[in-house]
């Protein structure tokens, strides 16, 4: 049986947890499940964070519900990328960053962390804006206030010290049913137009025609597909034990493409809930200048004729912004060690990624106000997508290799729906670039 190093110095990093899980013998289907279900879920957090939020809260309000394709089309594209990324790690044994060390000249690979380490840090920005304008909704300090109170957050790292991975995976089980419980009840208290939604799912590219919805889009595409999720489920998926053998091997690649469509489709009708709730909250009652989420909380009181809407918004937000410290916690370490092989304890990287995403959440709150968060959440979904080519080219490469992944490389098909992603995620970006200098 293939196992990784138990140890209980770590808190939950996946090179040093306390034990990978097993099947046992002659499992049953329901056993397998059991196994194999977990990491898909961790890395659909990375789905659903505060950015996405913010995002999915400025493209309901200004366009209805006329961007539903993209969050769908984003969702399918991180489908694809996280499956290729899962088949990696479970075939090869070895995760992304590692690959790519090995693989490419120490200078690309010192760049490709730098890009890497980049996309943590603008993933991190978007929780610790997201929990302080949520610590602002909930208990009325100030913004600048709950910058610093996201600090905090290093003490729920330090207590999983020394858990297993199971149980990092049922505290973000508990958070994904509270951001869902808190946002399909607000669908409920208000009335969306569900034929409008249902064409809002049909791709159009008129509804990418200009600047604006372009740019949100592609911004929506950076809060779906996170660079860094890449690097993490190719590490994660090697918590389950694993023969070496070819039927176990594809029989683990199987169920944990299970797991990984089911829950990042989770997170898609998650990520539409904000889109949809937004365009029938703000979009059809005239208010299509709500691009900050603590104007969308206060909105919801009046519109939906309670204050229930606009707490369950602000307990949804600090559940999305707690649970990606999770995985943007891990992804670090997943980072340093591939690319670097230095290694240091969990607690001591989320200090260290929390006090970089700090400094530029702060001196944005100081210096554009209260209402910058949405814009500056927006932004960072925007440079993370900027992010995401550099980490899908050596995937795409790597996973296509019949010399590395003998009978699991990649079909032709499969190659060329990934480089198809590849090249369109690479011209939007671009397209973005060129518009940001001509204006």
């Amino acid at each position: 049986m293939y196992r990784l190093p138990t140890t209980a110095t770590a808190p939950f990093c996946p090179s040093e947890v306390s034990g990978s899980v097993t099947l046992p013998p002659q499992a049953t289907l329901w056993q397998k499940l059991k196994v194999y279900v977990g990491p898909g879920l961790l890395i659909s957090i990375g789905y659903m964070d505060p950015g996405n939020w913010a995002t999915s809260v400025q493209a309901g309000s200004q366009f209805g519900y006329q961007l539903l394709f993209v969050v769908m089309l984003s969702s399918l594209a991180a489908i694809v990328l996280q499956c290729l990324c899962a088949r990696l790690g479970i075939v090869t044994g070895k995760d992304l960053a590692v690959h790519s060390r090995e693989n490419y000249p120490p200078l690309v690979g010192k760049g490709m962390w730098v890009f890497a380490e980049l996309s943590i840090i603008a993933c991190d920005l978007a929780e610790v804006l997201g929990c302080a304008l949520a610590f602002k909704l909930l208990l009325g300090v100030s913004l600048p206030v709950g910058v610093m109170l996201t600090a905090l957050d290093t003490v729920l790292v330090l207590g999983m010290q020394g858990r297993g991975f199971r149980q990092v995976e049922a505290v973000i089980l508990g958070l994904v049913l509270t951001i869902a419980v808190c946002l399909f009840a607000q669908l409920a208290l208000v009335n969306a137009d569900w034929h409008a939604v249902v064409q809002g799912f049909v791709p159009s590219l008129q509804a990418l025609s200009s600047r604006e919805p372009l740019y949100l889009a592609i911004g929506v595409l950076g809060a779906t597909v996170m660079p860094h999720n890449l690097y993490l489920h190719s590490s994660i998926v090697q918590t389950r034990a694993v023969r070496r053998d070819a039927p176990a091997l594809l029989e683990a690649i199987r169920y944990t493409r299970v797991d990984t469509v089911v829950s990042l489709i989770i997170a898609m009708a998650i990520n539409a809930a904000i889109l949809i709730l937004a365009a029938a909250a703000f979009h059809h009652s005239g208010r299509t200048d709500v691009v900050d989420l603590d104007v969308a909380y206060h909105l919801l009181d009046p519109i939906t004729g309670g204050s229930l809407a606009a707490i369950l918004f602000g307990i949804g937000l600090f559940a999305a912004g707690q649970s990606s410290t999770f995985t943007g916690t891990i992804a670090g370490q997943v980072i340093m060690e591939g690319f670097l092989k230095l290694k240091i304890p969990c607690w001591q990287r989320r200090l260290v990624t929390r006090g970089l995403a700090l400094i530029p959440a702060m001196i944005g709150v100081l210096t554009l106000g209260d209402h910058s968060v949405g814009r500056l959440l927006v932004l960072s979904q925007v440079v993370l997508s900027l992010q995401l080519p550099f980490a899908m080219y050596p995937l795409i490469r790597l996973t296509s290799r019949h010399d590395l992944m003998g009978q699991f490389a990649n079909r032709w098909w499969t190659a060329a729906l990934a480089w198809l992603l590849f090249f369109g995620i690479s011209a939007a970006n671009l397209w973005l670039v060129l518009q940001v200098f001509q204006g």
